[in-house]
């Protein structure tokens, strides 16, 4: 059975990390990291989601600021905010919790927060960087980023001569994490729902990457014999052997399949999910870093 890649555990070590070097950054003169969520609407979901990075802000040692905003909430009032915020220098980290309500323009939003503050890297600097291997001063979207630390936890950080498949295009995951992983110098492939013989592509990779969206799609005998499965997909999905009207969580893989060929592989729950708020904190982190003129810190 393959390796299980315990993304709780990894989490919590990042955690842990942020809350002693939050200390040594006081000792050095610099600010208290300040991290800024903001909420429209009353999405249950993104609710539980900024409740729980805010506590972790909190635990962490962060200034901690949430600002809950009525769904009718205008573009040009939040807007308001985002400049607010862009010029407090208490604030080293914006997020602004997707999804917005429809009659707010998402990728506006997002392009009006100052690229040093964008702490989920979906600003069009932090992607241009990312995507010409400015990893300095760049910040990393939360989930690829989580993704990868995994992948070095099994695999070191020098991935060279590695073969890696992407399966998925998003903005948010598929394509920040095949940079990520060319700057590790791998040779890097993204697959995609209109891929030619998908499976035959999957079992080319030393380390697999799955972010679709599509429950259970990648088999077993999708994946090489020893290679690095990532399952970064969180599907809810029927479970009647629970009773009338159960559900359960699984991942893009079929986990229990997989397990029996990979060499490790990440858990749904469990794996890739608690390592996205870990990198917010650690992207926060390095902003406040970067704002006091000193070297980022790495994880």
């Amino acid at each position: 059975m393959a390796e299980l890649i315990d993304g709780k555990s990894v989490a919590e070590d990042v955690v842990r990390r942020v809350k002693t070097l939050t200390a040594e950054l006081a000792e050095k003169g610099g600010q208290q990291p300040g991290l800024a969520v903001v909420i429209v609407g009353e999405d249950p979901a993104s609710q539980v989601y900024v409740a729980s990075k805010s506590r972790t802000a909190k635990e962490c040692g962060f200034h901690s600021v949430q600002h809950t905003l009525p769904a009718e909430t205008s573009e040009p009032d939040l807007l308001k905010i985002i400049g607010q915020l862009n010029a407090d220098p208490a604030i080293n980290g914006i997020l602004v919790q997707l999804p917005l309500p429809g009659h707010i323009d998402a990728g506006k939003i997002i392009q009006t927060i100052a690229p040093e503050k964008d702490v989920d890297g979906f600003h069009f600097i932090n992607v241009g960087k990312l995507g010409t291997g400015e990893l300095e001063t760049a910040f990393v979207p939360c989930t690829p980023a989580g993704s990868m630390l995994l992948i070095e936890r099994v695999r070191g950080k020098d991935l060279s001569g590695l073969n890696a498949v992407v399966v998925g295009r998003s903005n948010i995951v598929g394509k920040p994490m095949a940079n990520l992983l060319l700057a590790a110098n791998c040779t890097v492939t993204i697959a995609h729902s209109r891929t030619r013989d998908l499976p035959a592509l999957a079992r080319t990779a030393d380390i697999l990457v799955a972010a679709v969206g599509r429950p259970e799609m990648v088999r077993g005998d999708w994946v090489k014999p020893g290679a690095t499965v990532i399952d970064v997909g969180i599907n809810r999905i029927a479970a009647p052997e629970k009773g009338e009207g159960k559900t359960r969580l699984v991942g893009d893989v079929a986990y229990a399949d997989a397990a029996t060929t990979a060499g490790a592989i990440t858990p749904v729950p469990g794996g890739v999910g608690p390592m996205t708020i870990a990198m917010l904190m650690a992207n926060t982190l390095a902003s406040a870093y970067l704002a006091a003129g000193l070297k980022r810190p790495s994880f």
